[in-house]
């Protein structure tokens, strides 16, 4: 490996808009980062997810057009 190209890997400060921070390791040179949403505050990690149910809308339209509207005749 060459020397001297490389980047510094220093500890980092990750700060949330939420108020949460933990230190991790990168690359950047500020030796913080600051983060829209973290796994304190992303919904998928707090349990309060929404679920899309697609499965009403297909069987609207299987409702309206019946199942053999897909296929080709």
């Amino acid at each position: 490996m060459k020397r001297d190209i490389h980047p510094e890997y220093v500890e980092t400060q990750v700060s949330c808009t939420c108020g949460a921070s933990f230190t991790t390791r990168s690359t950047i040179d500020s030796g913080t980062i600051r983060a829209d949403v973290c796994s304190e505050c992303h919904p998928f990690y707090t349990g309060k997810q929404k679920i899309l149910d697609t499965g009403g809308r297909v069987a609207r339209f299987e409702a309206r057009f019946g199942k053999a509207a897909g296929s080709k005749k």
